[in-house]
């Protein structure tokens, strides 16, 4: 679970996330994913190493450079944990309806036995 918050922290500020959007079609490096930003690149790389720390980016080096590429196993994570929190919510809402349609079923159940007295 500790994880888990530690890809929403890293997603939470906007550059990061703006980092990781420019990985989703492949790898790239620091001067790339930095080109037209407002942020340096030593900023860049930061926000990539804190990308990194949460599982959510690898990187490789090539030469004297390195290239950073979406981690699907930190997506995957988090992928897990909101279905989870779907599955959740989808059992409380069809325990809430079954509730409901208990109650209506005893209130109409009460009118038909008024009704035949």
């Amino acid at each position: 679970m500790a994880y888990v918050y530690k890809v929403l922290d890293a997603l939470g500020d906007p550059t990061r996330r703006l980092v990781f959007k420019r990985l989703r079609n492949g790898a790239r490096s620091v001067g790339e994913i930095a080109e037209g930003m407002d942020v340096s690149r030593p900023a860049v790389s930061q926000h990539l190493k804190v990308l990194k720390a949460a599982g959510l980016v690898t990187d490789r080096a090539e030469g004297t450079r390195r290239f950073y590429a979406v981690d699907p196993r930190g997506i995957n994570a988090l992928r897990s944990w909101l279905d989870g929190l779907w599955d959740e919510a989808a059992i409380a809402f069809k325990e809430a309806a079954e509730r409901e349609a208990a109650k209506e079923m005893k209130l109409l159940k009460t009118r038909k036995k008024r009704r035949s007295q």
